[in-house]
């Protein structure tokens, strides 16, 4: 291969709508599926992802501003509409999937769709595209920051109402686990803020990787105990095909209900950006944690639908977002933006 075509191979990987992040988590998938943790070894790694569990909702509560978010309340109606939209509209559609089984999912895959349609919204992607497509980035912000606090308690108690005790959904112990590795390290990442908040800002890219790694931890403890359980004859590639035909079906749903529903109730268009692209997301990084801890050997099975689903909403909403960019009127220009009258020259 010659240097020329090395470079058009990279340039055109670099254009490629596929997160990098996403592409590591395939491989952590692969990697479990040769070598799967077993014996003691399993028992040590199921501990490390427990730790990692527990340290990443302590990241949360430290990082999260308690006055930011009281000072996004202002904006009450949009936060409320998408809350509405993450733990109400998207549930009821996965209710409304139910009708699928067993023709067009499997149980077990059901269970994860369902499960993917209680987590929370994301909080990076959202400000992200927000921002390309000249939305409002305050707001998108906020709604981001509450559905995230408002998954931790809303997520397991959902699961528990919907999923139930059986086919592998959260029991009551499974929530008592939750309270102790999600909400009480949150909580103490939100009460020793104000001592830890600045460290965290100077080594914010250092703690990115420790987030990072730590979900991958937690990807590959669930995939390994899925492949010793051998849970994984279960799905079939005309299943996955399937899977991923209702997951764009529910997407472009959420999509459009988010965006022109925003504005029946009277948003101007830079909510409305924000309310689409904060209401009709999941967050991989939320998720993945709690159903680790909600779904046990089960896991596995239970993530799957997510990791597909956040690669997909990823890859839309970057089109649509730079549609929104072109389509809309000109932002206005910031008063520092106007051009200085020239210098006269002596």
């Amino acid at each position: 291969m010659t240097p020329r075509t090395t470079g058009r191979t990279r340039r055109l990987l670099s254009r490629l709508p596929v997160d990098g992040y996403v592409l590591a988590l395939l491989g952590t998938v692969v990697l479990a599926a040769l070598l799967p943790a077993s014996g003691a070894a399993a028992t040590v790694v199921e501990g490390a992802s427990t730790g990692a569990v527990a340290l990443l909702f302590f990241l949360y509560g430290a990082r999260l501003s308690t006055r930011e978010a009281l000072d996004g309340l202002r904006h009450w109606r949009l936060h409320l509409t998408v809350l509405g939209c993450t733990f109400l509209l998207f549930p009821l559609l996965g209710l409304a999937a139910r009708g699928l089984v067993p023709a067009v999912l499997t149980p077990q895959l059901y269970g994860g769709l369902l499960f993917l349609c209680l987590v929370p919204s994301t909080i990076q992607s959202s400000i992200a595209f927000t921002s390309i497509a000249r939305g409002n980035v305050p707001a998108a912000i906020c709604a981001g920051s509450f559905s995230s606090l408002a998954g931790i308690v809303l997520t397991p108690l959902l699961a528990a109402l919907l999923l139930g005790g059986g086919a592998g959904g959260p029991s009551a112990d499974g929530i008592l686990r939750i309270v102790l590795q999600l909400l009480v390290p949150f909580l103490a990442g939100q009460f020793l803020r104000r001592w830890v908040g600045a460290l965290l800002v100077r080594h914010k890219k250092v703690l990115g990787h420790v987030d990072r790694g730590s979900i991958l931890l937690v990807v590959y403890t669930a995939f390994s105990q899925g492949m010793v359980a051998g849970i994984w004859h279960l799905v079939t590639p005309a299943r996955l095909g399937l899977l991923l035909a209702v997951e764009a079906a529910l997407l472009a749903a959420m999509l459009t209900a988010t965006w022109y529903g925003a504005g029946r109730l009277g948003f101007d268009r830079a909510d409305r950006i924000a309310i689409q692209f904060a209401g009709s997301k999941k967050s991989l990084a939320a998720g993945l944690p709690m159903a680790s801890v909600l779904f046990g050997a089960q896991a596995s099975l239970a993530v799957l639908p997510l990791m597909l689903f956040h690669q997909m909403q990823l890859m839309v909403c970057a089109v649509i977002a730079k549609r929104r960019a072109h389509d809309g009127e000109p932002p206005a220009p910031e008063p520092h933006a106007h051009p200085l009258p020239a210098e006269k020259v002596p």
